[in-house]
């Protein structure tokens, strides 16, 4: 089978030969017919000491299960997050992991929608919205981003701000259901918002505090670090929420689950589109990261192996 690795830290990527994995315990072996492209995995591979496995979404169909599979069988399609290589003509997939992708979704859209759409909804469910709130979201245009905005909507956001670092996407966000749209660069983001799902951190935390009305909630969940000052928040009553998808996933099995259902839902609804930049070959895995790293994505990136 094909599959893209990295020799060294910041590349280059290139496709090798390589055995087709067994399936371990409690493991599903997935023909990938789609591979999700994520922020994190683009900067690991730029930062992290040691060459790293190049993992993320996947879908497709299970060919094959390892002893104590109980969920799945081949034949079936699914979905998860792949912690091994995934950027492969096949990949492992925990069974822990896994999800059916219903009849009515392609493999494209389930690895622009679940994962993604969880960290979203996640995040939306943080900053514990009522209805009829004003929301803001960083990376408006990014997989997650994109996804944030619809899902405020859904949840009864009465406005969406979405706030990009181009203004070329504004006319993308606002397809999307957003009322305004904002630079990073303006001075004056509008009306404050009730609170601001951010996914980008470093600089942009201080506008996106600043953007929050008296009380208002900053839901960070960015690899992108940052610092706040502490009376930025005393001043207003404003608050920040950490997330961190891992811990869901890890420790609240049953929230994922009921997490991923609505996703589902909405999809299924109309309420919820997977958008997608484009499809890349697994041999332009290099220009998929770009894409990422230039910020030039409208939705989620996808490899189609």
């Amino acid at each position: 089978m094909r599959r893209v690795r990295y020799d060294s830290t910041g590349g280059p990527l290139f496709l090798e030969e390589a055995p087709v994995p067994e399936p371990g315990p409690g493991e599903l072996l997935v023909r990938c017919a789609a591979v999700g492209v994520t922020l994190p995995v683009v900067r690991k591979v730029t930062e992290a000491a040691e060459p790293i496995p190049l993992g993320g979404e996947i879908a497709g169909d299970v060919v094959a299960v390892g002893a104590g599979v109980t969920r799945f069988r081949a034949g079936e399609r699914v979905t998860g997050l792949c912690f091994g290589h995934g950027y492969a003509d096949f990949a492992l997939l925990r069974e822990a992991m896994a999800s059916a992708v219903p009849r009515t979704a392609s493999a494209v859209d389930a690895v622009a929608l679940v994962r993604s759409g969880l960290v979203a909804l996640g995040a939306l469910t943080a900053a514990r919205p009522e209805p009829g709130e004003s929301a803001l979201v960083t990376a408006a245009a990014s997989g997650v981003g994109h996804l944030a905005v619809q899902l405020a909507r859904a949840r009864g956001a009465g406005r969406v701000v979405g706030a990009v670092s181009d203004p070329a996407k504004s006319a993308f966000v606002s397809a999307l259901g957003a009322d305004a749209v904002v630079a990073y660069d303006q001075d004056d983001w509008g009306d404050p918002v009730d609170y601001a799902l951010d996914a980008v951190g470093g600089e942009l935390l201080t506008p996106a505090v600043a953007a929050l009305a008296p009380g208002g909630r900053l839901v960070a969940y960015s690899s992108g670090g940052g610092t706040i000052r502490a009376y930025d928040l005393l001043v207003g009553a404003k608050s920040v929420i950490g997330f961190q998808m891992a811990r869901v996933a890890r420790g609240k099995p049953e929230v994922y689950e009921r997490w991923r259902q609505e996703l589902w839902r909405l999809f299924a609804q109309g309420e919820l589109k997977p958008a997608v930049h484009g499809a890349f070959a697994l041999e332009d895995a290099a220009e998929a990261h770009r894409a990422i790293e230039t910020r030039r994505n409208l939705g989620k990136v996808v490899l189609v192996p």
